[in-house]
């Protein structure tokens, strides 16, 4: 997206394919691609953005539903949070359902789209944290052809999309294992979070995957405190661990997410707050999932 055009949209492309639709942004790569609108059409009515043309992309079928590959589910693009919200979506990948649910009123749900909430990036997106502890990738579609990222380095800024693509597919594991969504919502509307807790087993690699959203500007990983719960789940057994065990993981969480300042000095009490919100979703969360 560019924020320094003055005019508003000129044009409107309703391609009937990603052929056509990544066709469309090579030719004039300053037109924005749109799906849900949710967030786009908010930055338009607030004066943020201006795009010269946009190219609707809710016409292109194969961007949404999903297929499976390889052990993998291949997710459109296009999906939108009401459609993975549904029973059957939810009993592929229980943590994506419960984030789209979690999304906002029916009117957002309805509308908003998966690649939408990935591309705008959104620090409160609901769906990031999930696709981050189940460690997804991008299929990106461009004039070059088709790639393969990690969403972590888009999130990061370690990859960006490049003039004319746009991403059509989320490439994503099937654990076929427990998994959780949770946040905490603050006074700022009844769906933005303002802390999020992905937690996501891994029997086969007898792994515990966590991800935190909501307080940083892309969700945070906190791999030592992976690998230590990881450590101790009896793998080959029920999996439970003792209540100490799972505070001792929100605490671990919690810290590496938002660590103590140098010195002597002290988080401010709505920082602490904020930490011990986090602790207390990654202890509910771990302890649903291994229950």
């Amino acid at each position: 997206m560019t924020t320094h055009a003055p005019q508003t949209a000129q044009s409107v492309t309703l391609p009937a394919s990603l052929d056509e639709a990544v066709a469309a942004l090579t030719a004039m790569p300053a037109a924005v691609p749109v799906a849900g609108g949710t967030d786009l059409m908010a930055a338009v009515n607030k004066g943020h953005l201006r795009p010269a043309g946009l190219v609707g992309l809710g016409r292109i079928n194969e961007i949404r539903g999903w297929q499976y590959q390889d052990g993998h589910a291949l997710l459109g693009a296009g999906l939108t949070h009401s459609r993975m919200g549904r029973p059957d979506f939810a009993a592929l990948i229980p943590a994506l359902a419960a984030a789209a649910r979690a999304a906002g009123p029916p009117q957002i749900r309805n509308a908003g789209t998966l690649g939408g909430n990935i591309v705008t990036a959104a620090p409160t997106g609901d769906s990031l944290p999930v696709l981050a502890a189940l460690e997804a990738d991008l299929v990106v579609m461009g004039p070059l052809g088709t790639r393969e990222i990690p969403i972590s380095h888009l999130l990061a800024g370690r990859e960006l999309l490049a003039p004319g693509e746009l991403v059509a597919f989320v490439r994503v594991p099937l654990l076929h294992a427990p998994q959780v969504f949770l946040k905490a919502t603050g006074r700022t509307g009844p769906a933005r979070a303002t802390a999020s807790v992905a937690v996501v087993l891994d029997p086969a690699r007898r792994g515990v995957r966590c991800a935190v959203g909501a307080i940083a500007p892309m969700p945070l990983r906190p791999l030592e405190a992976e690998h230590w719960i990881a450590s101790l789940v009896d793998w080959d057994a029920e999996r439970g661990l003792a209540p100490e065990a799972l505070t001792a993981f929100g605490e671990y969480v919690a810290a590496a997410c938002i660590p103590d300042p140098p010195g002597d000095e002290q988080l401010p009490p709505a920082v602490l707050h904020l930490r011990r919100t986090v602790a207390a979703l990654a202890r509910r969360a771990l302890g649903r999932a291994l229950s």
